[in-house]
């Protein structure tokens, strides 16, 4: 479980638009090397990763802006899916308090 939290009120209060993308992603090939994969998602901003291959990320990109750089990190016969969930229901549970409360004030 791992998680930061870099966007905040101030963002906010600055008119700053900050995107919710879902992005899972399943590396097929043997031998996938997930560090420069996991740097990038890292990189976009404020992040949630407690599943395998899930992430939640809030940033200032598109879903498609985050598609095209990711798409350069895994191979052809990989699979990726990012999705802007901006303002949708969620719903969770199994999560520990602290992954509870990230979902809770980020979502």
């Amino acid at each position: 479980m791992k998680y930061n939290g870099k966007y905040n009120q101030y963002e906010a209060e600055r008119g700053i638009t900050v995107n919710t993308i879902l992005i899972g992603y399943d590396l097929n090939s043997p031998g996938q090397d997930y560090a420069k994969l996991i740097e990038k998602l890292k990189s976009y901003g404020t992040w949630w990763h407690h599943l395998d291959s899930l992430w939640i990320v809030k940033t200032d990109a598109s879903a498609k802006e985050m598609r095209d750089d990711l798409k350069t990190l895994i191979d052809a016969g990989d699979e990726l899916l990012v999705i802007n969930i901006t303002g949708d229901a969620a719903a969770w549970t199994g999560f520990n308090d602290r992954g509870s409360k990230w979902l809770k004030e980020n979502l």
